[in-house]
């Protein structure tokens, strides 16, 4: 092997377990490659060098005594800085919590190191995750290694950017709008948001209790279930856990999609203005039909109005979250997030109507999944636009790029469901395209077997950004 940074996590585990590689070269080969290309994408706000490096010589310890924790045992992978770390600084994105270091694990982290990860560091985010392009004003922008001028999407872009460019081999990032999906998209990467509760958030720092999911970015739909079987479960102390039994997402992968009804939600391409990316996807479909299954057209049967305004509430839990810190300390906070605490709270009515769009939202979703096992849209709207940029013509109108980018992931974050995003494109420009497939409640397995199948057939997730 002349780059182990090339491999899958599949693969890595399959070469850790035959003797191609060990723990500590395949860790001193992305802490290189962090070193020579991190400082230009700004994927890492962290990078815990001597961690990793201890957490590698154990794992290689462990394997050699015969101890095997499973596929991710020896597998570097990164964290988004909202996953608070024992002894390892989790500032959210944010000055407010610069100094903050937490004296425990959360959760997913934990259950990541006792599958054997070895930790590289923090990625960035979007201050407090409250954006979808990761230009953060205290830690600087991530660039998207597949053109450096342009926005890795958000609020996950580092941990996107870090797949990307080959600086880990797994990532978590989290989603409330679409912040697992869009930098998935952005960066040409595969990116589940589970269903709500599948994942514990406890010690995940949070934009909204209503909307927020936790799960991994990875480059390949294989690798997206092997990190998701490590990271899913009940949690008895996350409230908004839920006690539903965790499926085998890796068992069944390869068993094909033939009989499958999916329907593509083609309401949803009058908010896509680009033909390419519908041409794309439209194409994805003809994939998924010469696979052995059926694909109709479909109203999602909900619009863009209803589902903005149901992200409404989520600036209501921004106030309660952050009053406190806010209240004493307004100027540590960055621009972005001095406009949502600066603009008028959402009265109580305007919270209860809000969070009844988003359970309409939710219904229709479930009432087309009813009929189909999967639904079918384009992830982004736009290929990744231009670091800095504020809006976007389209047609005649100029629309704001936060709200452009999340148009279309935010529905699915309402319905609380399971959506797999993966690459299905490129545009002339060059910059990744992708799809999203979109399941029933916590049938994150037929969902991830989908994806798998359409990556098979298809070779957009071995392409590679040259650095």
């Amino acid at each position: 092997m002349t780059d182990l940074t090339t491999l899958t996590i599949a693969d890595a585990a399959g070469a850790l377990r035959s003797g191609e590689t060990t723990p500590v070269a395949l860790t001193e080969a992305y802490l290189a490659r962090i070193e020579q290309h991190n400082p230009l994408i700004n994927a890492y706000v962290t990078v815990t060098a001597e961690r990793a490096r201890a957490d590698a010589k154990a794992a290689q310890d462990e394997l050699s005594r015969g101890r095997d924790r499973g596929p991710l045992h020896g597998i570097p992978i990164a964290l988004k800085d909202l996953y608070e770390t024992a002894g390892i600084r989790t500032a959210a994105g944010s000055k407010v919590f610069e100094d903050f270091v937490p004296h425990e694990d959360c959760p997913a982290a934990t259950k990541l190191r006792e599958a054997g990860t070895i930790l590289l560091g923090k990625t960035n985010t979007h201050e407090f995750a409250f954006g979808s392009t990761t230009n953060n004003v205290f830690w600087g922008a991530t660039r998207n290694p597949w053109n450096t001028e342009r926005i890795p999407g958000g609020s996950s872009g580092g941990s996107g950017a870090a797949i990307a460019a080959s600086l880990a081999l797994g990532t978590m990032g989290t989603d409330t709008g679409g912040s697992i999906r869009m930098p998935a998209a952005a960066c040409g990467c595969a990116g589940i948001k589970p269903t709500y509760g599948r994942v514990s958030k406890r010690g995940v720092f949070p934009m909204s209790y209503l909307y927020d999911h936790a799960g991994p970015i990875t480059r390949t739909v294989e690798d997206s279930a092997i990190m998701l079987q490590a990271i899913a479960g009940y949690d008895p102390l996350d409230p908004n856990s839920a006690n539903v039994p965790v499926g085998d997402y890796t068992g069944r992968l390869r068993d094909g999609i033939r009989g499958f009804h999916v329907g593509l939600l083609r309401g949803m391409f009058a908010d896509c203005p680009d033909p390419e990316i519908n041409a794309a996807v439209d194409a994805a479909a003809d994939v998924l039909r010469s696979l052995g299954a059926t694909v109709d057209e479909v109203d999602p049967g909900f619009d863009r109005q209803t589902t903005g305004f149901a992200f409404r509430a989520v600036y209501a839990e921004a106030h309660a979250i952050h009053g406190d810190n806010w209240a004493i300390r307004p100027g540590d906070f960055g621009p972005g997030m001095q406009n949502v605490l600066n603009a008028p709270q959402p009265t109580p009515r305007e919270v209860i109507d809000s969070i009844s769009a988003g359970g309409r939202v939710r219904a229709a979703c479930q009432q087309l999944l009813t009929t189909y096992d999967l639904l079918l849209a384009p992830t982004m709207p736009v290929t990744a636009p231009p670091i800095g940029a504020t809006s976007m013509r389209i047609g005649d109108k100029e629309i704001a790029v936060e709200g452009l980018l999340a148009s279309l992931t935010l529905p699915f974050n309402l319905a609380r469901l399971p959506v797999l995003s993966q690459p299905c494109g490129f545009s002339r420009e060059g910059m990744p395209i992708s799809l999203s497939l979109v399941g029933r409640p916590f049938d994150e397995a037929t969902v991830l077997r989908a994806g798998h199948a359409y990556e098979s057939a298809t070779d957009w997730h071995l392409q590679r950004p040259a650095l």
